[in-house]
């Protein structure tokens, strides 16, 4: 074969240029991307039960959908959590290389199975269904610098000027809002309720009668009768939209021809739709929203798209409101990235300098470099082809090759060398005896040392997901090098070099240095090889040593997935007792801004806090920071290092009292978790009740804490808070509501039973008018 292509230089030439050709295009519409997909296929179901306790969720929610939840191509395992917020999220979690679209696809037809058995409520807010892997991938936060808003007038307007735009760019599976939309907040009064022998189904039942959009026809609609001149669309009722009309309302004509509004029992007023959440932003009222990334999704172009949408959104905000990033993955990944390029170019910089120095011909040093970005753009091709991304592994692969990929240019470089030296032949016919000779060689090399790599690409699970690339991107540049070495180098060397060589013992200058040198050292291996081949038992027991004490050391060496890196980003988790206040949240929350703005100035460039939510779960007694360090060209010194604002950290919260904080870097990988570590769930499969597992569940903790091979040992979860269960006596309820009588009313026959304080009597039912 070598023989055609060196009698056809051109059209070698040929080949490598449409190599470099579709390894350019690849390039361009490579993903790039921190990892290959690692983590699992994951589909959420997300659904609202509003004012259900966390076991009503539980029960008529999530447990139904998930019966459902049967017979799905590739499932690995279900995990749910149901809370006091009335909310159900339920996260699908399926085997690695499981297609995502059709996996929300056959969730979303499971789905349809369990609507029609869901409670009136849930259904009408809605089941929502999206592929995202785990993690933030970006938060954005929407502050008011000058405090001219609050949080919650900064959460509508994201709700209706952001939310549809950032929701539906590609790549972005699920957009979590740190606040809430504005509603119509209906606050009834239960004494004025019992005064006029209403009930909260009452008011509810005539806001549903009277808050709706009628469609009334027209006027000449077709067929019309004969002669009519005009068609017009009639107009009636529609949705209620202000407070003064929600306050007109009726809602019951007494027997004198009264008439009870809904003012007359309650005040409405525009409110939050929720009081879930609290956050600020660099100490201003803030709210923001965090974006998940969709499986299979590129992170770098995600983001971008993100970025350009908020930075043109923004363009249309009001005077005195302004975006940040509060957490932005992306540059760890540009930077990583960068890194890697630049080692890259120094590896093919060094490989060069080390041809030219052995070979001492520019000739025979720039061939090999020739088929440097040959076999790196033809490889780049073959990733494009196979699915694969630009990332640490393909590019750390690509670092690794480049040794390996100018070896085979080398050696035929080498013997071309010389066969012209020994025999004194053309190029050409000297460039035809040598590939004769190692054609067969340079084929069992690429062979020996894909066998080595190969395997690497058949691991199982994350691993798998994570040496594949590595494998592949080995082995491609491997086989494409060959390929060179047999088509393209050749035909080099049968043009490029010339005749007649200098002994290279009697060459003058650098070289000349160099080669006595090299003779020298050469001289002395030999010698210390017979030496050692002489004396091969003492030596074969010095080994045995060297190799008792590598077993030893690797032993001793501590292990992990992945090694842990400053990323620009931390968290600290805020957890206060059980049933405490958001009140309470928010102000340990600001301990958190002090320590972090004050003492950790030079060190922090944004700032999030949400009080009410957390990774452990949603609760007033939750809150979190992220917190977004400066560019790591402004933190230079080992103490301004995220591990060390960290260790600070610690020491600083370990005062606060009230709650347990915890300051954590994010994980590696972040589409696998939100902290480093792993996570031990605990399955009640004997059936011995909640009680008895959260026992079982505080012994083992007890136990982990006191192992000192782990650290940071805590419950990952909320505690259950107090509740209070109100029974009501339902036969005397329907005798009063019978009688229509107006004492006692039903309000008096709960009191009866079942007295409470004035401050509970006196306290407010909510209830929400969507529309």
């Amino acid at each position: 074969m070598a023989r055609f292509f060196i009698e056809r230089p051109v059209f070698a030439w040929v080949i490598a240029i449409i190599i470099m050709m579709a390894g350019l295009m690849s390039l361009r519409a490579l993903p790039i991307e921190q990892y290959p997909e690692i983590a699992p296929t994951t589909i959420n179901v997300n659904a609202v039960y509003p004012g259900a306790s966390a076991e009503a969720v539980e029960d008529s929610v999530t447990q139904v959908i998930e019966q459902r939840m049967t017979g799905l191509d590739g499932l690995d395992y279900i995990s749910s959590t149901s809370n006091s917020a009335g909310i159900s999220s339920i996260t699908l979690t399926f085997e690695p290389g499981t297609d995502p679209d059709i996996a929300q696809v056959q969730v979303q037809n499971k789905l349809s199975l369990a609507t029609p058995l869901l409670p009136e409520q849930v259904q009408r807010q809605g089941v929502r269904v999206n592929k995202s892997t785990g993690g933030f991938l970006l938060i954005t936060s929407i502050f008011s610098p000058n405090k001219t808003y609050d949080r919650n007038d900064i959460g509508d307007y994201i709700y209706s000027n952001m939310y549809d735009r950032i929701s539906r760019i590609d790549g972005v599976g699920e957009m979590r809002v740190f606040g809430s939309q504005y509603a119509m907040r209906i606050w009834l009064d239960p004494t004025k309720l019992a005064q006029f022998n209403l009930l909260p189904s009452d008011v509810i039942n005539a806001i549903r009668e009277q808050n709706t959009q009628i469609s009334s026809g027209a006027i000449g609609g077709a067929p019309s009768v004969p002669g009519q001149e005009i068609n017009a669309t009639i107009t009636m009722q529609s949705l209620l939209r202000t407070p003064d009309q929600f306050r007109n309302l009726l809602i019951r004509t007494t027997t004198n021809g009264a008439s009870i509004r809904l003012e007359d029992v309650a005040r409405v007023e525009f409110g939050p739709e929720t009081y879930d959440a609290e956050s600020n932003f660099n100490g201003s009222p803030a709210s923001g929203f965090a974006i998940t990334l969709a499986t299979g999704a590129n992170a770098l172009d995600t983001v971008e798209a993100v970025k350009e949408a908020v930075a043109d959104l923004s363009n249309e905000f009001p005077t005195d409101l302004d975006y940040g990033f509060a957490v932005d993955t992306t540059p760890f990944i540009e930077t990583s990235i960068h890194e890697v390029e630049k080692t890259l170019m120094e590896a093919v910089f060094l490989v060069f300098l080390v041809i030219l120095v052995f070979l001492q011909s520019f000739r025979a040093a720039f061939i090999p470099m020739i088929a440097v970005p040959i076999v790196l753009l033809g490889t780049f091709a073959i990733l494009y082809t196979l699915g694969f991304s630009i990332n640490m592994l393909t590019m750390f692969a690509i670092v690794l090759a480049i040794g390996l990929l100018v070896d085979d240019a080398i050696v035929v470089v080498e013997n071309v060398e010389r066969v012209l030296e020994e025999e004194n032949i053309s190029p050409k016919e000297a460039t035809k005896k040598s590939m004769d000779q190692i054609t067969g060689a340079l084929i069992g090399i690429a062979l020996v040392l894909s066998a080595v790599f190969v395997p690497m690409a058949f691991f199982a699970g994350s691993t798998g997901a994570i040496y594949r690339q590595f494998s592949i991107t080995i082995v491609s540049a491997m086989v494409l090098s060959v390929v060179v070495a047999i088509v393209l180098t050749p035909a080099l060397c049968a043009t490029m070099l010339k005749p007649g060589h200098t002994d290279p013992s009697k060459k003058k200058g650098p070289f000349g240095w160099f080669n006595r040198g090299f003779d020298k050292t050469n001289n002395f291996y030999q010698g210390s090889v017979g030496h050692v081949v002489n004396r091969k038992w003492r030596y074969l027991f010095v080994y045995g040593i060297l190799v008792a004490a590598l077993v030893a050391l690797f032993g001793r060496l501590p292990g992990s997935f992945l090694p842990e890196e400053d990323q620009g980003i931390m968290f600290a988790m805020v957890q206060l007792p059980a049933g405490a206040s958001q009140e309470r949240t928010v102000e340990v929350l600001k301990k958190l801004e002090t320590h972090f703005m004050e003492n950790e100035a030079e060190n922090i460039d944004g700032l999030f806090t949400v009080a009410g939510f957390s990774f452990a779960g949603s609760g007033q007694n939750a809150g979190i920071a992220f917190v977004n360090l400066k560019d790591w060209s402004e933190r230079t010194r080992p103490d301004q290092s995220v591990d060390a604002v960290i260790g600070r950290a610690y020491g600083a919260f370990a005062g606060i009292r009230e709650a347990m904080v915890f300051a954590f870097a994010p994980p590696a990988i972040i589409e696998l978790g939100t902290a480093n570590g792993f996570d031990l769930q605990l399955v009640d499969r004997g059936g011995n009740g909640h009680d008895a597992l959260v026992a079982a569940r505080n012994q083992l903790l007890g136990m982990a804490s006191q192992d000192p091979r782990l650290v940071g040992v805590r419950p990952n979860g909320l505690n259950d808070t107090p509740q209070f269960n109100i029974n009501i006596d339902q036969e005397k309820g329907k005798i009063a509501l019978g009688l229509k009588q107006k004492s006692p009313s039903p309000w008096e026959l709960v009191e009866e039973k079942y007295p409470v304080e004035s401050t509970v009597k006196g306290s407010v039912v909510n209830v929400m008018s969507y529309g």
